[in-house]
């Protein structure tokens, strides 16, 4: 895996509070839809960069790994000292991946619905296969290159509560079709952990303090995914947003900030 040459992620900080955290944003968001989030944790500072291809970054170039350039990115924009770190759905995942390959850099870890697909590939696969098929017209938009029809389908397979695709601004379609190409790239990581994740040593072995989050209208193979991390994870609780579904941390800020304040108290 290759990260793309010269990419250098924009960065939003918001709030201002005495402690740094890292927040990664999910796929077709960007840095600054932390900011609900942010007011309802006033003691951290949050350092959000923006992936390729979404808000003020460059676009991804299609030829360099996708998850390997956020990777990166999300390394670099780092405090030398820990820091904690907050991950939503793919931003999630990288913030697993921080945390296996960077502990040292982590005072807590926090991942919201991270979609973790190998673990439910491995706890229920018949419940992957259900996604398989619900998300069936999104690959077939992505593979006619249809980039609206994708990211229309792909915001209302994880934003169910989301307003009318044709009531959104035109800047907010646009963001979201400009981002969307980059989601098949992201299959090999998410549903066969090519990062090792799941290898003895890894996650097994994290001692980090961790929260796994979901909202309570989880999508059932998220669902799975997230029991299994924290199984497989020695220092995780886990917690359930109620009312919420996968885009929790935006829907719903001020219940998933209270689930982590006890974490930040104990790291």
């Amino acid at each position: 895996m290759t990260a793309q040459p010269g990419f250098s992620a924009h960065s939003v900080t918001i709030g201002s509070g005495a402690r740094r955290a890292l927040a990664l944003h999910c796929t077709m968001a960007f840095g600054g839809a932390w900011t609900g989030f942010s007011k309802a944790l006033p003691d951290l500072t949050l350092v959000a960069p923006d992936m390729p291809s979404h808000g003020r970054s460059a676009d991804w170039d299609e030829v360099s790994s996708f998850g390997e350039t956020v990777f990166q990115a999300a390394l670099a924009a780092m405090d030398d000292g820990p820091m904690d770190v907050i991950g939503h759905s793919f931003g999630g995942m990288i913030a697993l991946r921080l945390a296996v390959e960077a502990p040292e850099k982590l005072r807590s870890l926090t991942v919201i619905e991270p979609v973790f697909f190998a673990v439910a590939k491995a706890d229920a696969p018949d419940l992957l296969k259900n996604h398989a098929a619900r998300a069936q017209p999104f690959s077939d938009a992505m593979a006619a290159r249809d980039l609206e029809t994708a990211a229309r389908t792909f915001n209302r397979m994880w934003s169910e509560d989301a307003p009318p695709w044709a009531s959104l601004p035109e800047r907010t379609r646009a963001a979201m079709a400009r981002a969307v190409h980059v989601v098949p790239d992201t299959q090999d990581f998410l549903f066969d952990d090519t990062a090792g994740l799941l290898n003895p040593g890894a996650l097994d072995a994290c001692t980090i303090p961790t929260l796994v989050v979901r909202g309570a209208r989880s999508h059932p193979a998220i669902t799975v995914a997230i029991d299994g991390i924290t199984k497989r994870m020695p220092n995780a609780t886990s917690a359930v947003i109620e009312g919420a579904g996968h885009m929790a941390p935006i829907t719903h800020p001020g219940a998933v900030a209270k689930v982590i304040e006890p974490l930040l108290a104990r790291s």
